[in-house]
């Protein structure tokens, strides 16, 4: 029975990821089949099966135009703050903003590096993503080079805190940011495969 359960649970999570998608996709077709099927009964007097998808692709491409020039972004910008007014939305709206952005072009670009710090005590590691190296008055009245390491919380990698650590203090890791990504919204579930030769993490 035992062996039944691990096999049930295995399927059941390999087959989640792909049957949301596939539903959530679905879903959305068919809302926009019926609201627009009513109206192209009416001019056609009969229905067209596929609007839906034709449509979803439509406004997806157009989307993507609009928020591409100045004009676009600021009603884009203009429409969250709506949505901040709404109760209960907001909490929806941009917690899965902030998922969907973390895996995205924009968060890869953030991010550089993926490293282990000692943190929150000598002893205990954190994964963080590097964003750069600090500049300015705190780097200016430190001796150590600095780098600026954001270390994520779990599952949501957009909420954190900034610490600066000294370069030599720091463990470069070889996974890319969606490999680090992956790690800390499961809680460690979803590992890397690679394993450093040296059984051990890789300093820089």
């Amino acid at each position: 029975m035992k062996k039944i359960r691990q096999l049930f649970l295995r399927g059941l999570f390999s087959l989640l990821p792909a049957v949301a998608t596939i539903y959530l996709a679905y879903y959305l077709f068919r809302l926009l089949d019926n609201f627009l099927g009513t109206y192209i009964t009416l001019f056609l007097g009969r229905p067209l099966p596929g609007a839906g998808l034709v449509v979803s692709l439509i406004l997806i491409f157009i989307t993507g135009f609009l928020v591409s020039n100045v004009i676009g972004e600021k009603l884009f910008n203009w429409g969250e703050n709506l949505l901040q007014k709404i109760p209960l939305i907001p909490r929806i709206y941009f917690g899965i903003k902030q998922i969907v952005d973390a895996f995205s072009l924009q968060g890869k670009q953030l991010f550089n590096k993926v490293v282990l710090v000692e943190y929150p005590r000598k002893g205990s590691y954190a994964m963080g993503f590097v964003t750069g190296e600090c500049k300015g008055e705190v780097q200016g009245k430190t001796e150590a080079r600095l780098i600026n390491v954001f270390i994520p919380t779990t599952p949501n990698p957009t909420s954190g805190m900034l610490i600066l650590v000294p370069d030599e203090e720091i463990t470069y890791l070889d996974m890319t940011v969606e490999e680090g990504l992956k790690l800390i919204i499961s809680a460690g579930v979803v590992a890397p495969d690679r394993i450093d030769g040296n059984n051990g993490p890789k300093s820089n």
